[in-house]
């Protein structure tokens, strides 16, 4: 998937090859106080996914890799 490119995927099992082996990099984080997740190499974050949630099932995930978008974002990541 191309950073700034729209795409839709849809399903448990497509959605999970879509993301396999690339979301391990990914930190756990409060999106402007909601669950989500951010990519940061070097601490510096490039792409944020944020998780809507609905009785306890991630419903969508919504990616933002704009850097001026990703400046606007209140995160808040989560330690282990």
């Amino acid at each position: 998937m191309n950073a700034g490119a729209t795409r839709e995927v849809r399903g448990a099992t497509a959605v999970a090859g879509t993301f396999s082996g690339r979301a391990r990099f990914a930190q756990p984080v409060l999106i402007n106080g909601a669950a989500g997740a951010v990519w940061a190499p070097g601490g510096r974050p490039r792409v944020v996914f944020g998780f809507t949630i609905i009785r306890g099932k991630i419903t969508e995930i919504h990616l933002v890799a704009d850097a001026e978008r990703l400046r606007q974002l209140d995160l808040a990541v989560l330690n282990d």
